[in-house]
């Protein structure tokens, strides 16, 4: 039998506030349009100082759930319309790591329009640098351990954020580091489903493939296998 020595991670007080308060708005017990009960009651009613239910509600306001009316109090929104990239992480955390089907359809069709002209850009834009770091993360996840899923999902976020560096556009970067949790998340779920299987292997060829199109400058074949790449990983999740 092992022993899980692993460091307790225990969340701050205005963390958990955050979070206890996302999940009734999420789950419907607070309601689009409706006010929250003001600081004061969210304090008494949770066992904490009106500072940190402060803090907690800025995180929300600035995540789209909620917005802050100056000696009005605070409106929860319909976050479909007001929520923020940094929302799809919470997403995650209140279905339990699982996005539901509509969620990860869109998420998909994002990443294609978004992610194919990066590596269309990429081809143009790349320089010597660029493509060494890229040899040398595919080299990395040649030698990884495949039963190593958190690993594993790191390297494939790093590959397609070092392709969005590769661009040359500073967006793109910030964009895919807004969704690093999302990321990883939906990489772990697929290497710890295929890890050691053809299906695997695959995906890291295809990735080779898209390095060796980038290298040569071929635009229109860096964005097919950046779709093949984001195509497969979908197909076997």
């Amino acid at each position: 039998m092992t022993t899980d020595l692993t460091p307790l991670q225990v969340p701050s007080l205005k963390d958990a506030c955050v979070t206890r308060l996302e999940h009734l708005i999420l789950s419907g017990e607070f309601k689009v349009g409706e006010k929250l009960p003001s600081e004061r009651k969210l304090a008494e009613t949770l066992g904490i100082s009106r500072p940190v239910v402060h803090e907690a509600l800025v995180d929300l306001s600035a995540k789209g759930l909620v917005t802050i009316k100056p000696r009005k109090g605070v409106i929860v929104n319909d976050f479909r319309t007001t929520g923020s990239c940094t929302l799809l992480n919470t997403l995650l955390d209140y279905h339990e790591g699982d996005l539901d089907a509509p969620f990860m359809e869109s998420l998909i069709a994002m990443r294609l329009l978004i992610e194919t002209e990066i590596a269309r850009l990429a081809a143009q834009h790349r320089t010597p640098a660029d493509l060494e770091k890229l040899e040398a993360i595919l080299a990395e996840g040649s030698h990884a351990d495949p039963d190593d899923t958190p690993a594993m999902a790191a390297l494939a976020f790093r590959f397609h954020l070092q392709v969005a560096l590769a661009s040359g556009n500073l967006m793109y970067p910030l964009i895919l580091n807004s969704f690093k949790g999302v990321y990883t998340n939906i990489a772990g779920k697929f290497f710890a489903k295929n890890h050691g299987t053809p299906t695997a292997e695959k995906l890291l060829t295809l990735r080779q493939q898209l390095t060796k199109a980038i290298t040569a400058g071929d635009s229109p074949a860096a964005a097919d296998f950046m779709a093949a790449t984001i195509k497969h990983g979908a197909q076997y999740l």
